[in-house]
């Protein structure tokens, strides 16, 4: 008998949802379901315990993920941006210690790194400086967003050393130095509890190294970054979710059936694209950054049908409507390069002008 695949399990998930009530709760009977399913171990080798999935398994059964929870969902995403820096290490000591706790449920591990790509890139001083003592570094700085570093065990972060070049490293979280602020107070997914984690003279030494000294630590071992597809994969998942509301209003509503079909013809290909994508299928339509600033422009373009739809009462505070308006204006801001914010400057203007 054949286990399930990533999107049937992630079908399987979808009456396990993050109560609307508890919208600003970090989400733990949904991470439970996630890590009783086996998805915590999608992004990590069988050699540790996990699944091994391949990489268009794992967005296939984020998209459904994200169609039902895209708190939880997103939680999910820097769970496996830090299973996946592991992963890509040579620091082998490292790995056993951790990918097989972080397979099972028994450790949380989140990322702090968008200060070295998106994130306060226009400051002249590095967020998080690295200042070499001996064969170890000196760590200080805010990380300004991290999600839940409250409940992790170990931070994946970075640091820029003074002649510029990065590294990247695994902290455990409760290495002196170390204080995770209180979150901020998001439009959105705020169960998510991010926020900055400040890092005043912290010891790394070469047995919390993952990758560098280089020049773009993050290039380094694994394809992707900003604009990675798994943002993508969200986007698009949340998409879905609007649509399947839209179909839901059309029960009472039979105007709506054309609207709903259109988007799903849409998000159909868009999401043969991605998974494409995702297994190295070259297409020089549909790069990482095409990818992003379409499927950021039908999570916004989706939400917004479904308020329209709503009328008066998706306005209301509440209302899955209007909830899931202000979700997908998260895509315009997390993890976005600047490729992606100009195109979709331009295709909210209508100009052409260079940006």
């Amino acid at each position: 008998m054949s286990l399930p695949g990533p999107e049937e399990t992630a079908r399987s998930l979808r009456n396990v949802g993050r109560p609307t009530a508890a919208e600003g709760v970090w989400p733990r009977e949904s991470w439970k379901a996630l890590r009783d399913a086996g998805v915590l171990g999608w992004t990590i080798p069988t050699d540790y315990g996990g699944a091994g999935l391949k990489s268009d398994q794992v967005l296939a059964g984020c998209i459904e993920l994200a169609r039902t929870d895209l708190v939880s969902t997103f939680i999910l995403s820097q769970f496996q941006s830090a299973c996946t820096r592991f992963v890509a290490s040579t620091n082998a000591e490292l790995n056993a210690r951790w990918l097989p706790k972080l397979a099972t449920g028994d450790a949380f591990s989140t990322v702090g790194i968008s200060h070295l790509t998106t994130s306060r890139q226009h400051t002249a001083k590095p967020a998080v400086l690295a200042e070499p003592k001996g064969s170890a570094f000196r760590i200080s700085g805010e990380i300004p967003w991290v999600t839940s570093g409250a409940t992790a065990d170990i931070l994946v972060a970075g640091a820029t050393l003074p002649d510029g070049s990065q590294v990247l490293f695994a902290l455990p979280m409760e290495r002196p130095g170390i204080e995770v602020a209180a979150a901020e107070s998001l439009l959105a997914l705020n169960g998510s509890s991010t926020g900055p984690v400040r890092l005043k003279d912290v010891e790394v030494t070469a047995r919390d190294f993952l990758a560098g000294p280089a020049e773009k630590v993050l290039q380094q071992g694994i394809p992707g970054g900003t604009g990675s597809l798994t943002t993508s994969a969200l986007a698009l998942g949340h998409a879905f979710h609007c649509v399947d509301r839209i179909r839901t209003e059309a029960q009472s509503r039979p105007a709506l059936e054309e609207i709903a079909v259109a988007f799903e013809q849409d998000l159909a290909t868009l999401k043969r694209d991605l998974l494409a994508a995702s297994r190295g299928e070259a297409n020089p339509d549909c790069t990482a950054d095409n990818l992003r600033t379409r499927a950021t422009s039908q999570a916004l373009a989706t939400s917004q049908a479904f308020l329209t739809a709503s009328k008066g009462a998706g306005f209301v505070a509440g209302h899955p409507a209007e909830r899931l308006a202000r979700e997908a204006m998260f895509f315009l801001v997390w993890s976005c390069p600047q490729a992606v914010s100009s195109r979709l400057l331009k295709e909210f203007s209508q100009c052409e002008a260079g940006l």
